[in-house]
């Protein structure tokens, strides 16, 4: 014995017991503020992806609404009930088809948009008083939308801001992808020095990411990548102009101070007892602009393991992820001098999130001290971002899809 659907005669559809209870729900409901029937139907059709109805559905919903004489939704005027023939229902639909028309009636049945209400006979009509007052109606009652106009006013905010939101975000990509092209371009056509070749693959390869029909999380991640890239660039071609201005500077000025001893490029470790006459260890001094933060997120998306090392098992603000890098800088073998001295050059923040860079690649790194301690002098000297080792972070996790918790 089947106990979730209720058969109908006629050859209708059978009807579920959920749609039984929909229409209780619907009969049983209070007296509800009068709305513009037009009101809703553009509600529902900028949310009939949400509601699962089509075009076609949208189409016979207008023209079911064009046989009710008011335009003014309410309790007061006679059940809400519309009774047009299938034939009448078909012109106003632009010619629907048989078939399609009782399809697309079920699926606005289903969403819980209309209910049916059927004559002993199956037929729609209305029975009047001698005034010409409709007494009884049976046909498509279209109270269920009087009942839900504020939640489909609700969802229909909710999907333009979506859209809104998704359109930003294209016109954001746009933008950041045209840049990041011009400079690219200006770079090579002007010889600037890099490896713009693998910076080019390295664009490329984002908006080969990109489907023909890309979801707005898609599109953000993207835009959140590209915005790395272009960052980067900036910061690089930034250091080569102030490197040569500094260049010319420093050519001019060395006509008048001459150095007895040339600076040395091989930097020790610091030993434990200093020689007698032996120079003491210079750190590394920052001599150019501190590196650019990062987005926190963006972080969190290239460096996930990180959140493994704090109490909570998440990262949500720049102090836990510096903290959290001090426990990572230590389980790897950091000296606290090398990571002083990052934080130093590069700023706490970023020295944090080259820890966390390192601790992603610890099995392929075999000092992760002494590699901190030569990033250190090459963003001393300007040579080194952090952008580069941030997106290959991402691309080993999947292009940013391995969230943080």
């Amino acid at each position: 014995m089947q106990t979730g659907r209720v058969t109908t005669p006629h050859g209708r559809r059978p009807m579920t017991l959920a749609l039984v209870r929909g229409q209780l729900e619907t009969a049983d409901r209070g007296p509800t503020k009068a709305i513009n029937k037009w009101k809703v139907f553009n509600d529902l059709g900028e949310a009939k992806d949400v509601f699962g109805l089509q075009d076609r559905s949208i189409t016979l919903l207008q023209a079911l609404l064009s046989f009710y004489p008011s335009d003014e939704l309410s309790d007061e005027n006679g059940g809400l009930v519309v009774f047009p023939s299938n034939n009448q229902l078909s012109l106003r639909a632009h010619g629907i088809a048989g078939t399609t028309l009782r399809r697309h009636l079920a699926a606005l049945v289903d969403a819980g948009l209309i209910e049916r209400r059927d004559s002993p006979n199956g037929k729609r009509y209305a029975h009047r008083s001698r005034g010409g007052e409709i007494e009884a109606a049976f046909g498509f009652s279209i109270a269920p939308l009087l009942a839900r106009a504020a939640e489909i006013a609700n969802v229909a905010q909710q999907v333009a801001a979506e859209r809104l939101r998704f359109k930003r975000a294209k016109e954001a990509l746009s933008l950041c992808r045209r840049d990041v092209r011009k400079l690219i371009s200006a770079a090579m056509e002007e010889g600037a020095d890099g490896d713009w070749a693998t910076i080019e693959a390295m664009f490329i390869s984002l908006l080969d990411r990109l489907p023909r029909s890309p979801s707005r999380e898609v599109v953000e991640t993207v835009l959140d990548e590209m915005e790395l890239l272009r960052e980067e660039i900036i910061n690089r071609l930034e250091i080569q102009v102030k490197a040569e201005k500094t260049g010319v500077n420093d050519d001019h000025d060395g006509r008048h101070i001459q150095n007895s001893k040339p600076e040395s490029f091989h930097e020790l470790e610091p030993s434990s007892e200093k020689e007698q006459g032996e120079m003491p260890s210079q750190k590394p001094k920052r001599i150019a602009e501190p590196l650019k933060a990062f987005p926190l997120p963006l972080v969190l998306r290239a460096c996930p393991l990180i959140a493994d090392y704090t109490s909570a098992g998440r990262v949500e603000s720049w102090r836990e992820l510096m903290a959290a890098a001090v426990v990572v800088r230590s389980m790897l073998g950091v000296s606290p001098s090398a990571y002083q001295e990052a934080c130093e050059v590069m700023g706490p923040e970023n020295a944090a999130v080259a820890v966390a860079c390192i601790l992603e690649r610890a099995e392929h790194i075999t000092s992760p001290g002494g590699y901190l301690r030569d990033l250190t002098r090459k963003a001393a000297r300007g040579e080194f971002g952090l952008g580069p080792m941030l997106m290959a972070a991402l691309r080993a996790n999947g292009g940013g899809e391995k969230q943080s918790a």
